[in-house]
């Protein structure tokens, strides 16, 4: 579990890092429902990180609201994985 979840933070962290690079180029962007998706699948540091450090999608509410529902969602499935 800790390999997967290390790699898909990696890789959660590219992806944001490449959209904000997209979006500084006035060129195709990624979805938000994709970045919410990898994401949920484990990349909740990888994501943070990348908003943090690119300074992407930290202005917009309406992406920080479904991203926190997204880091809850996570927190509650690897509660109840940790507890089983």
């Amino acid at each position: 579990m800790v390999p997967f979840l290390l790699v898909m933070n990696f890789i959660t962290f590219g992806v944001f890092g490449f959209d904000k690079w997209q979006a500084k180029k006035h060129q195709w962007r990624i979805s938000e429902n994709m970045l919410l998706g990898i994401s949920l699948l484990g990349g909740i540091l990888g994501a943070a990180s990348g908003m943090i450090l690119f300074n992407h999608k930290i202005s917009k509410k309406s992406f920080l609201v479904k991203f926190i529902l997204v880091v809850l969602i996570d927190l509650v499935f690897f509660y109840r994985l940790i507890r089983h």
